[in-house]
């Protein structure tokens, strides 16, 4: 039961950092870890950066419509 609730915890959450657009990095980094085993696999940091400057544009431009 306990772990029924703990998986069932974990998809809500997941889904929640969905919504908002914050990716999963443990999804990254199996991702990675399969597809890609020959390439290096950035640091959460890194990661969150990278992710950051996809979504709101970064080095300085503006990725919106107004």
């Amino acid at each position: 039961m306990y772990s029924k609730i703990t998986l069932t915890l974990r998809h809500f959450a997941q889904s929640l950092r969905l919504m908002v657009g914050m990716p999963e990095y443990s999804t990254y980094v199996d991702h990675m870890k399969s597809t890609h085993p020959d390439r290096a696999i950035m640091t959460y940091e890194e990661f969150f950066r990278e992710r950051q400057e996809a979504r709101y544009g970064g080095k300085g431009r503006l990725n919106r419509c107004c």
